[in-house]
């Protein structure tokens, strides 16, 4: 086992990650033995497919059977993959995808299976043209940048599931488009093939609402047990709709990014963003599905967060006129915590696919 350590990348160079000094540097057990670690595997997969163009490579590193979790729906099995990476590279054939954090976790095997599951949040930058036509429409030459998060669960050098979530807001607005009438003409054309949106979450809404609510257990510093401060914050932010706390959680000089390509400074520009989301839903549960951290400089931790959440759309708002259905949002943050409190968010939703669904319930009443 090499004596250097695991990559970081948040503080690595590219160039330095992509040709790392060989030599093992964690237990990686069926794994390929040309990766030196797991964000190695995710950051050198990633290049690969996207950057080399190998989309052939797909085969190798998906399962045939892999489970992709979006706002937009499930999908199931490796072809579809295929399909839509090639889709994505004819309507942005410059698409770069760079790697701004892999947060990690070694969980417990799946069952019936003897090796651990790597679990990664990247966190990744896309700059790109549209130069191809895409869902939105036909090509408009215009320059976007997009945030990403996907979530992977790897087992024996193989993505066996993933949670993905784009910043489709920050796409539609960057080509010119308004984002309400996007999802507006998207809901208008899932009527018409008789897609619904909603309908394909209904277990997702059902587990979280059978779930207990959040509830935190003691802690004193919160990067000692980031799990109960995550927990604590979606519990009292998102879930009560405790406001006032903010201050509690956020630095004063907090950097926020969030959905629409917003790039928010201070508590004080999050809250009314997160107003926005919650306040026009009323029985709000939250599910803090999976967290994993890693060191980031000092005493300062990188944490990121899976979650999802439910509630019925019951009053007017950011999202039109209430439908009374209850709905679902996948959601994903990467949170910098420094001393006590979160000082960088990155908190990623599929906002047009969300208004999608749920305008797709205001068109069939």
């Amino acid at each position: 086992m090499s004596d250097l350590p695991i990559t970081h990348v948040a503080t690595t160079d590219l160039s330095d990650m992509l040709d790392p000094p060989r030599g093992r540097r964690m237990d990686m057990p069926g794994f390929d033995a040309d990766f030196v670690d797991f964000p190695d595997y995710i950051i050198r997969i990633t290049d690969q497919i996207w950057h080399e163009r190998k989309v052939e490579k797909i085969y190798e590193y998906y399962g045939k059977d892999c489970i992709v979790h979006t706002q937009s729906g499930t999908i199931i099995g490796v072809e579809p993959v295929v399909t839509g990476t090639r889709a994505t590279m004819v309507s942005f054939p410059d698409r770069v995808l760079d790697a701004d954090n892999v947060i990690w976790s070694i969980d417990a095997p799946r069952p019936r299976t003897d090796k651990p599951v790597f679990y990664s949040s990247h966190l990744i930058t896309s700059k790109m043209t549209n130069l191809g036509p895409s869902e939105f429409g036909p090509a408009t030459g215009n320059k976007v940048k997009v945030r990403t998060i996907a979530d992977c669960a790897c087992q024996a050098n193989m993505i066996f599931e993933e949670w993905l979530v784009r910043d489709y807001a920050a796409i539609v607005k960057h080509l010119g488009f308004d984002v309400q009438a996007t999802a507006q003409k998207l809901a208008a054309e899932d009527v018409e093939n008789n897609v619904n949106i909603l309908s394909q979450h209904a277990d997702n809404i059902a587990r979280i609402k059978s779930s207990p609510l959040l509830s935190v257990s003691h802690y004193d510093v919160p990067e000692k047990n980031l799990k109960a401060f995550v927990t604590d914050y979606f519990k009292t932010i998102w879930q009560d709709q405790n406001f006032d706390e903010l201050s509690r959680f956020y630095d004063f000089r907090v950097d926020g990014k969030y959905p629409g390509d917003l790039n928010l400074y201070g508590p004080d520009q999050i809250q009314p963003v997160l107003e926005s989301v919650l306040c026009v839903l009323s029985d709000v549960k939250l599910s803090v599905d999976h967290v994993c951290e890693i060191p980031y400089l000092g005493d300062a931790k990188d944490v990121a967060v899976r979650w999802a959440l439910t509630g019925r759309h019951s009053h007017d708002g950011a999202y039109g006129v209430p439908t009374g259905k209850d709905v679902y949002l996948l959601g994903m943050s990467q949170f910098r915590v420094m001393r006590g409190r979160i000082r960088e968010d990155v908190t990623v939703w599929d906002d047009v696919a969300y208004r999608r669904m749920i305008e797709g319930e205001r068109l069939r009443g």
